[in-house]
């Protein structure tokens, strides 16, 4: 009986050195993968919201203001969204695009959007923090994809999800803390 208890854990000990070493491996990806306090310092988590479409969640959203303030148009701030299905490419690229439009607010071409935007499956993130009123960074899983410049991006873009004409007023109302 000793021995058979040896042999699986000897068995084991790979497997848990294995998980340990991606742990510790991972971990300083997942720590420095927080780029709203390396590039927004006095951001602090302001409200976060889970949007829905047809009752399903598409993605948990998650706003940071400076010290965790009201939102205000004139200082940078960021959102992040955590995605719960996959979604494709051109998904994400038309639902943006769409949004703008319905709101009536300028959009940047579809190309530009393809620089920022890739595929996202279920767990995957993207934070997007302004830089002024005309441009946006983008961070995939912690990694800057782009820097989106257009003339008044930061408000035609951020009105998808934290404007007055929102698709839904009461996930607007929880993001920004309301």
């Amino acid at each position: 009986m000793r021995y058979l208890i040896q042999a699986s854990l000897s068995r084991l000990r790979p497997a848990r050195n294995a998980a340990i070493l991606s742990l510790v491996l991972l971990a300083p990806a997942g720590l420095a993968a927080t780029p709203v306090t390396n590039v927004l310092p006095d951001a602090e988590l302001r409200g976060t919201a889970t949007f829905r479409f047809l009752g399903l969640p598409i993605y948990d959203a998650q706003l940071f203001t400076k010290g965790g303030g009201p939102l205000s148009w004139s200082q940078d701030f960021g959102l992040k969204l955590t995605y719960r299905k996959s979604l494709k490419q051109k998904a994400l690229i038309e639902s943006t695009l769409d949004e703008m439009a319905r709101q009536g607010n300028s959009a940047p071409i579809e190309a530009q959007l393809k620089t920022c935007y890739q595929a996202v499956g279920a767990g995957d993130s993207y934070l997007a923090i302004t830089k002024g009123p005309d441009a946006i960074e983008f961070w995939r899983n912690g990694r800057k994809t782009c820097t989106l410049s257009y003339p008044g991006i930061k408000r035609s873009f951020m009105s998808i999800f934290l404007g007055n004409n929102t698709r839904s007023a009461a996930f607007t109302r929880q993001l920004r803390g309301q």
